[in-house]
C-alpha cells in the first residue's frame, strides 16, 4: 500500500509551493483531497507526478503545478460560484469545492460524469453539481459565474462559455498555439473578456474547443 499522503505534501511542497503559489486555502484544499482516487485504477500510481495524468479519451488530469497556479490567479475565494469545465473524474472540482461555495462540474462523457458524482460524494463535496453535456457549452442553467476554469487545452473560447462569466468575473484557460501552451486569465470587463498571459504549460485540445478553420482556394 503506497503512502498516498507523503505524495500528496511532496507534491505541495515540491510543484505547488515552489510555483509560488501561497495561499492557505489552496495548499489546505491540495493537502486534502486525495488525487489517487480522481483517475482511472491504474494510474493511481502516476496521480502524484509532476505531469498530466491520461484519464482516458485523450483527456487528462492537469499537472499539480498548472492546476494550482491557475487556481491561485483566478482567485477563488468562499463567495464564489465556479463553473468547472471538463472536470474528468471530479478531482479539480472537489479542490475547489473547499474553496468556493458552490462548483458546477461539466463533463460530456456520461459514465465519467456518473463516477465523478459518486465520487465527489465519497468526499462529502456536497456543494459540487455535476452537469453532463458538451464541454464546449457549459452550464448556463447555473450560471452566471464568478470565476471559470477549463481543465484541458483550448484553441479559442467558445461564446457559449463567454456567455456564463459573469460582468467582472475571471476565467483561466490552457491556449495550445502549435506545439506551444500558455496559460491566460480573462477578466469579464464591459461585456468583454480582457487576456493576460500568465504561465506556460501544455495540455491536449478540448473536443469543441478547436479555432475554426478556414479554407480558402
Amino acid at each position: 500500500m503506497s503512502d498516498y499522503a507523503s505524495r500528496r505534501r511532496m507534491m505541495v511542497d515540491t510543484q505547488v509551493r515552489p510555483s509560488d503559489v501561497t495561499k492557505f486555502p489552496i495548499i489546505d484544499a491540495m493537502l486534502a483531497i486525495p488525487r489517487e482516487v480522481f483517475v482511472p485504477r491504474d494510474r493511481s500510481e502516476a496521480a502524484y507526478a509532476s505531469e498530466n495524468v491520461a484519464i482516458g479519451g485523450g483527456r487528462v488530469l492537469l499537472e499539480p503545478r498548472t492546476f494550482a497556479k491557475m487556481l491561485d490567479a483566478v482567485n477563488v475565494t468562499n463567495a464564489d460560484l465556479v463553473l468547472d469545465v471538463a472536470a474528468g473524474l471530479g478531482y479539480s472540482s472537489a479542490v475547489v469545492a473547499r474553496i468556493a461555495e458552490a462548483v458546477v462540474a461539466v463533463e460530456d462523457d456520461a459514465d465519467r460524469a456518473k463516477e465523478a458524482q459518486s465520487l465527489l460524494s465519497d468526499q462529502q463535496s456536497d456543494n459540487v453539481i455535476v452537469h453532463c453535456g458538451p464541454l464546449n457549452q457549459g452550464e448556463a442553467g447555473h450560471g452566471p459565474y464568478d470565476a471559470i476554469l477549463i481543465e484541458g487545452a483550448i484553441e479559442e473560447l467558445p461564446d457559449a462559455i463567454s456567455a456564463q462569466l459573469k460582468e467582472g468575473g475571471r476565467i483561466a484557460a490552457v491556449f495550445m498555439e502549435g506545439a506551444l501552451g500558455v496559460v491566460r486569465i480573462g477578466h469579464k470587463i464591459d461585456g468583454t473578456i480582457a487576456w493576460r498571459f500568465a504561465f506556460n504549460a501544455s495540455a491536449p485540445v478540448l473536443p469543441g474547443f478547436e479555432k475554426q478553420r478556414t479554407f480558402a482556394l
